[in-house]
């Protein structure tokens, strides 16, 4: 069974819970206990440890969740509806391979019983068998990566945390529609990985852009279907990290900004934080990471592609080669442009012909300028 891969929560942790509140979040989370495994049937977010750090050699070889869980579970839920449960945690196998197929069981049964995982810990290079979760869902994947880096190194030479993407763009099956890095800062990639990623009509977003205008990652994060969080592009004043300092990248809030996007997204059904050395001063803040994704999740809309297009105004805006249509929701005031699909290359793509967009970009195609982001789109559609 897939869950057998999962040990339980720790009994010093099951303790501290038992003394807090019950106004307390612990108090309302199901916990999988020596004694006991949550009903599954009764839950909509499930959080899992990953112990494996063996993707990258500067790590510590061993560390466990919870400090990060003794915060977690002391905060006080907002006004939430959606069961959670603590699974427990992914010890790691006796290879890298073998942890990267227990993520990969554990994860792809609670997405097809419409179960979002929260993965937490671990380098990032696990985001490799998350990815590989949704090989037997029948769908493209869009995968959105908050990094300073890109981690396209190559893989013969490169640590897997520098590598994964080159092998999730490498391995078949092949069912990465789109990869987009938000918070990239250009000092720390090479000229070929930024070429590369213009070479595949992916998308990515400088820091500064996103610092400057938090908003601009809210469209890619609604069209994202895993979430991605490096904790190395969090400035280490924020995280406390010392043995990888990080002098620029986004401060506690916008990170905490970016996880409630990502949360309030009809799409998203995973969610991953690596990158994590589970010091004091970090399991705070992901604690509060953690909060606002699931902050986010609990006020989802349910819009496009599980909603009526009847319930969204029309505009259509011409222009000298193409007729853009773009759609607003009457609910949230929320934008996307219609992506026209000419072929049978992506079949699995054709329920997803809306792309999120912001009103700036409908402001844009009014002014004769094609939204890069329909543009690339469409071009990964035609090739």
């Amino acid at each position: 069974m897939e869950f057998d891969f999962l040990t339980p929560v720790d009994f010093e942790v099951i303790q501290y819970v038992e003394k807090l509140s019950n106004q307390n979040l612990g108090k309302k989370v199901a916990f999988h206990t020596d004694r006991d495994f949550p009903d599954l049937q009764k839950i909509k977010i499930a959080i899992i440890g990953v112990l494996e750090n063996r993707g990258d050699d500067s790590f510590i070889e061993e560390f466990d969740l919870n400090q990060f869980r003794k915060e977690f579970y002391s905060l006080f839920p907002g006004n939430w509806q959606s069961s959670i449960a603590d699974l427990g945690d992914i010890h790691p196998g006796n290879s890298l391979d073998d942890t990267y197929f227990a993520v990969q069981r554990v994860v792809s049964r609670l997405l097809k019983s419409n179960i979002l995982p929260i993965i937490i810990g671990g380098t990032q290079d696990l985001t490799y068998p998350l990815y590989r979760s949704y090989d037997k869902l029948e769908q493209m994947v869009n995968l959105v990566s908050i990094d300073s880096k890109f981690d396209f190194g190559k893989q013969d030479i490169s640590l897997p945390v520098e590598s994964y993407l080159s092998k999730i763009i490498i391995d078949e099956p092949n069912n990465l529609f789109n990869y987009c890095n938000v918070g990239f800062q250009t000092y720390l990639n090479s000229q070929e990985e930024m070429d590369l990623v213009d070479k595949m009509y992916f998308d990515a977003y400088r820091l500064g852009d996103i610092s400057n205008n938090i908003s601009l990652a809210e469209p890619v994060l609604r069209d994202a279907d895993v979430v991605s969080v490096d904790l190395n592009c969090v400035m280490s004043a924020y995280t406390g990290n010392t043995s990888k300092f990080v002098a620029n990248g986004f401060d506690g809030k916008e990170i905490c900004a970016l996880a409630r996007y990502a949360g309030i997204s009809d799409k998203v059904t995973s969610f991953g934080l690596f990158n994590f050395n589970a010091s004091y001063t970090e399991s705070v803040l992901v604690a509060q990471i953690i909060w606002y994704f699931i902050e986010g999740y609990n006020f989802r809309s349910n819009e496009y592609p599980f909603g009526s297009k009847e319930l969204y105004s029309r505009y259509i805006v011409p222009l000298e080669t193409e007729e853009l249509i773009f759609y607003k929701s009457n609910k949230t005031e929320r934008w996307w442009i219609e992506i026209p699909f000419f072929s049978t290359t992506h079949n699995k793509l054709k329920k997803n012909t809306l792309l999120p967009c912001s009103y700036e970009e409908y402001l844009m195609a009014c002014n004769h300028e094609i939204p890069e982001r329909w543009w690339k789109a469409q071009r990964k559609n035609i090739l």
